[in-house]
């Protein structure tokens, strides 16, 4: 069976990508609005169209959303496709204390639907599949949520929502998300199950304790002065709280410190507040934060530090991701031999 391509929305640095593409599927397309992810998403994916793309602009004369021109240009009529995708999620989630039922981004879902009836158009769409946080389905949001289910059954895909732990997929952390997933074939839907992993080390320590220490950003820093990775860096420790003693610096979000022997809380930081290192005297570096995403040490974060930081707290964990795409697949697959079936 020939595996649909990929169009990617909101792919930030490419996580979820990097599962399907390890899977054997093409990512042939993929849009983001921030240039640094897009960077990113170029340097590990150098086939794939990247494009640094708003996707709620509009073409002013016609109204038609401006990325559903740049897919076309990458696509034949008619090919088979799957669309994934984060949407933003910080309107949804429990760690904003000040999100509420009517914000903006709360709509990013329903563009990215837009988009994949505009694509179902042109294209044989066989799946749609976007992650968003544990706060989407929560009571001040299920007005939004009960709509994006409607929708799904408006584009007649097979809807199923699912939560998903990265501990069970063998990702070194206390990360729980929601998975939605469409299928245009009913049997495909009902056979989609993503596999767990059957061993893995679960701590900090598996996940990084064999790292020599980062590099301390400087403006003249080079990259080959940076040891192990090109991102093994972090920032200089200037606060008192990182003098390495007691078990945590604050009990704050800002000063969260992790345990060598416990998987990481999850890793979603703020604009530069990276959970201190269990050694209690630095932030984690950016590789270290990357490998508790389960990332290959092959790939690379493009940007400042701040959008490095945000590329990794967005990103999807590919071992996450490997399962859904295989999962997918796997379900495609006995659809199709389900189909041969019934025609015989």
């Amino acid at each position: 069976m020939t595996l649909p391509r990929i169009v990617s929305l909101f792919s930030g640095a490419g996580g979820l990508d990097l599962g399907f593409h390890d899977q054997g599927y093409e990512i042939v397309f993929a849009v983001d609005r921030m240039a640094a992810a897009i960077k990113t998403h170029r340097r590990n994916f150098p086939r794939t169209t990247s494009v640094a793309v708003d996707i709620t602009d509009r073409d002013t004369s016609t109204g038609k959303l401006i990325v559903l021109g740049q897919i076309e240009k990458v696509l034949r009529k008619g090919e088979a496709i799957g669309v994934i995708g984060g949407p933003p999620c910080q309107g949804f989630s429990r760690a904003n204390p000040k999100s509420h039922a009517d914000d903006p981004r709360n709509q990013m879902p329903s563009f990215y639907l837009e988009i994949v009836e505009a694509l179902q158009q042109l294209y044989d769409v066989q799946f749609v599949l976007f992650e968003n946080v544990m706060g989407i389905r929560d009571a001040k949001h299920a007005v939004t949520f009960q709509g994006i289910m409607r929708r799904f059954k408006d584009l007649e895909l097979t809807a199923g929502v699912a939560e998903h732990s990265a501990l069970d997929y063998g990702v070194p952390q206390t990360r729980t998300r929601v998975i939605i997933s469409g299928f245009k074939d009913e049997t495909a839907a009902k056979t989609f199950v993503p596999l767990h992993a059957t061993e893995a080390d679960l701590t900090v320590r598996g996940a990084i304790g064999h790292l020599p220490a980062p590099a301390f950003f400087a403006r003249d820093l080079l990259v080959d002065d940076i040891p192990e990775h090109p991102n093994h860096w972090t920032m200089k420790p200037v606060s008192r709280r990182f003098s390495g003693e007691g078990l945590s610096p604050a009990p704050t979000r800002s000063f969260r410190r992790l345990s060598w022997d416990k998987p990481s809380p999850t890793v979603a930081y703020g604009h530069r507040e990276i959970h201190v290192h269990p050694d209690g005297t630095r932030r984690l570096s950016i590789f270290e934060a990357m490998l508790l995403q389960g990332f290959p040490t092959s790939f690379v974060i493009e940007g400042t530090l701040s959008q490095q930081v945000e590329q990794i707290s967005n990103a999807v964990p590919p071992p996450v991701a490997r399962s859904l795409a295989a999962a997918v697949a796997t379900a495609l697959r006995s659809a199709a031999e389900g189909t041969v079936a019934d025609a015989a």
